[in-house]
């Protein structure tokens, strides 16, 4: 599958900003089943300041900084990206078959660079490890069950249990809400996740990304339609990648919002602790305005011999 993404991002403000300061996470990473052919960002008013860089987590970012006082802010990432079937389909079935208490990296210290991945293991600023996520996921690992079907039952519980809504919950809503209202979006249903497993020892990270979507029967499809996404990545114990966690082939992917492992049809951008780490745009803005609009449209474009997916997914947020 080959997608030309378009991610526009458009501030308004009822005074002029003065000094606009911005990171975008809006370049999809390189990985062995994702082939970035071309990659962009666009800014109006042009940033006086800009830097292209790595993040702790490897992803592509966009430092912008603009003085030139304006109104209107757009932020555009382009990019032309080529997806073969993922994780989903490379994961060594060996590996997956262990007993998920085996794929705990803190207890697997005979494997090179395991450690890597413990601080996936830990709570992060919007995921608590709350004591009824634990209880929640560990209705999927039962004793001995092996990782990779516990892993699916979990995603298969939380897309069953957890109704889609997106007036259910807000950007910075915390794990035990998402629980209280059984409702929530896609970063609600990855953020749970998240919590339930590493509730239990095992490393998981939240991925941001795209997901190519597609139009009701009969009707055309409507270009910026499609959305920004979010999904889990879980470490899988693979003693054949001597680069351990490092290694993008030993993160099984797989998405609760729609009760499936990650495909072809999954733009990966970037993956971090929680969506703290990774959203489009955020950062801070010296102004005396008193109100603001965001506006976002994002748009997956398949390529010529492609093809689109049915899926739920989410507008993208942040700030300034």
């Amino acid at each position: 599958m080959r997608y030309r993404v378009t991610h526009r991002t458009t501030y308004t403000y009822d005074d002029d900003v003065t000094d606009s300061l911005a990171v975008a996470h809006l370049t999809p990473r390189s990985l062995p089943w994702q082939v970035v052919h071309a990659a962009q960002v666009d800014v109006d008013p042009a940033p006086e300041d800009r830097r292209a860089d790595l993040d702790a987590f490897g992803n592509g970012t966009v430092f912008l900084q603009v003085t030139t006082p304006h109104r209107v802010l757009t932020v555009i990432g382009r990019s032309e990206v080529e997806v073969q079937p993922s994780a989903a389909d490379q994961a060594d079935a060996v590996a997956l078959s262990v007993p998920w208490e085996q794929a705990r990296p803190a207890l697997r210290p005979d494997l090179p660079g395991a450690w890597r991945a413990v601080d996936l293991t830990l709570a992060s600023p919007l995921v608590d490890l709350v004591p009824a996520a634990t209880a929640y996921a560990a209705l999927s690992l039962t004793p001995g069950r092996p990782l990779g079907e516990a892993v699916d039952d979990l995603v298969h519980r939380i897309h069953a249990d957890l109704a889609y809504d997106p007036r259910a919950t807000t950007v910075t809503s915390r794990i035990e809400e998402v629980l209280d209202q059984r409702a929530g979006v896609c970063q609600d249903f990855a953020q749970l996740m998240v919590a339930g497993l590493r509730g239990h020892g095992l490393a998981a990270r939240y991925v941001s990304g795209y997901l190519s979507t597609t139009p009701p029967p009969g009707r055309d499809r409507v270009v910026g339609a499609d959305a920004s996404h979010a999904w889990v990545q879980v470490w899988v114990p693979r003693p054949d990648l001597p680069d351990g966690p490092g290694d993008p082939r030993s993160w099984l992917a797989v998405d609760p919002t729609n009760d499936a492992r990650v495909g072809e049809r999954h733009v990966t951008v970037a993956w971090g602790r929680d969506y703290g780490d990774v959203p489009p745009l955020k950062g801070v803005i010296v102004t005396e305005a008193e109100s603001s609009r965001l506006e976002v449209s994002v748009d997956v474009e398949p390529l010529p011999g492609g093809g689109d997916v049915s899926g739920s997914a989410d507008p993208g947020t942040g700030a300034p």
